[in-house]
């Protein structure tokens, strides 16, 4: 899996939330700014070739659907970037920023250690 271009994670924000479609449906999510339907086309062509994307045919028209979920593409470029770039490679640092910063609370907290000890 290899990382993507601010374009095609725009079209693939657009296709994980539609969770499938056809270019002709995605090519109005894309307001500010606008995209071509050419355009649009082509970054999913782009996307399936690097196996982001699958699609069905039903004669001439595709439709479009995920192959790389939503969460597997955000472990493995986005969280981890934010947390190398950011946090010095911890996520100790990461959740102690969020606590000084008051962005998430005690019982926050104390819900995400039951998490952690219930997968030991």
């Amino acid at each position: 899996m290899e990382k993507l271009t601010a374009k095609e994670e725009e079209v693939m924000q657009v296709l994980w939330k539609m969770e499938q479609g056809y270019v002709k449906d995605m090519v109005p999510q894309f307001t500010d700014p606008p995209l071509h339907y050419n355009t649009v086309s082509t970054i999913v062509r782009n996307l399936e070739e690097k196996g982001y994307i699958g699609h069905r045919a039903y004669g001439n028209t595709h439709e479009y659907y995920p192959i790389i979920t939503k969460e597997a593409y955000q472990n493995r470029f986005v969280l981890t970037k934010v947390v190398e770039q950011y946090f010095d490679s911890s996520y100790k640092n990461l959740v102690s920023y969020f606590a000084e910063k008051e962005k998430i609370s005690a019982d926050e907290l104390r819900e995400i250690l039951a998490m952690i000890e219930q997968k030991k």
